[in-house]
């Protein structure tokens, strides 16, 4: 009896968790929404020459001292895919996209879609942007030492 009673606790006490995550999930997806409506109200198609990318954290990213104040605390010590690039006679720093990131080409012109300091999606200006190949995984590694050894033998 008194294992039931403690079982319908933890499962009241798991309901309750999962009913909490669903609404602030809600919540979170609706301020998302918003955001990202007021980015592509915002964006503007701009040529740029890219100097370098690099994953950094955002204190060292070389953004202005305004943008890393308004940051979560959280968010301090993640890494941000920064790209810096050359507009016009400026060389600035501005954050990729994590989708468009891998597609930035270095050392090469693309035309790109910026909110503020945002990176939304870039083409290429001449000719299309080629994603580089994918490394292969650990056991895709081991699995084709494994047939280049059989196939030795």
């Amino acid at each position: 009896m008194n294992g039931w009673i403690v079982f319908f606790i933890i499962m009241a006490i798991l309901i309750i968790g999962l009913v909490v995550l669903y609404f602030f999930g809600k919540k979170a997806q609706k301020k998302r929404d918003e955001q990202q409506e007021q980015m592509e109200a915002a964006k503007q198609t701009i040529t740029m020459l890219v100097i370098d990318k690099k994953r950094l954290p955002i204190k060292q990213s070389g953004l202005p001292q305004m943008v890393i104040d308004q940051t979560p605390k959280l968010m301090r010590r993640s890494k941000l895919p920064i790209v810096k690039a050359k507009i016009g006679p400026r060389i600035m720093s501005l954050v990729a996209d994590e989708s468009v990131y891998d597609l930035i080409p270095v050392k090469k012109e693309i035309k790109a879609e910026v909110s503020g300091i945002y990176i939304m999606s870039v083409r290429g200006l001449r000719g299309s942007l080629t994603p580089p190949a994918k490394k292969p995984g650990f056991f895709q590694r081991l699995k084709a030492k494994a047939t280049s050894m059989a196939d030795k033998k």
